[in-house]
């Protein structure tokens, strides 16, 4: 059974005839309660006290929990998403090595077409060129032959010589 501060100052001693000072007892009675009673108001303090801390103890530990939790997905999150980065460059770098391929594929097309082109200007002016010294030569043989003097005996062929001169005068004056 507890003892209340009340109890202790309500308790009453039997009296005898050689017994202690009434007044003393009662006075440390009075003490005792008052000092009994003070340790409970600390006891009930503590207790209060042990209460709110044992209550902020089961916060503090949910928030830990809640943090862990977190820290958890957060570390999950950012290596899903460095996977993800990963997955995308490598996308990218085969996306950026096709597209360097076709254009190197287009610029060994082109300078193939272009050695064609060249080959074929080559062909060209070769064959241009002996046409031309064709020309030149039937030409240097027309005029040869217009040079040396026909027999007078046909008065045609004279004429012809001369239209042929002419012609050839004209073409000349025209090429300047």
């Amino acid at each position: 059974m507890r003892i209340t501060p009340l109890d202790i100052r309500n308790h009453t001693f039997p009296r005898r005839v050689s017994g202690y000072d009434r007044e003393e007892v009662d006075g440390f009675l009075r003490m005792v309660s008052e000092d009994y009673e003070a340790a409970l108001r600390t006891i009930e303090t503590a207790r209060e006290r042990i209460r709110q801390l044992e209550h902020r103890t089961q916060e503090l530990t949910a928030n830990e929990q809640l943090l862990k939790e977190t820290l958890t997905s957060a570390q999950q999150l950012s290596e899903d998403l460095k996977q993800t980065a990963m997955r995308e460059a490598e996308v990218l770098v085969g996306e950026a090595e096709i597209q360097g391929e076709k254009v190197l594929d287009a610029a060994h097309r082109r300078a193939a077409r272009l050695a064609e082109d060249i080959r074929e200007m080559r062909g060209l002016r070769t064959r241009l060129a002996a046409s031309l010294r064709s020309t030149v030569e039937r030409h240097l043989q027309l005029i040869d032959h217009l040079s040396e003097d026909p027999p007078a005996e046909n008065p045609d062929l004279e004429r012809r010589v001369a239209v042929l001169a002419r012609t050839a005068r004209d073409g000349a004056s025209r090429e300047e």
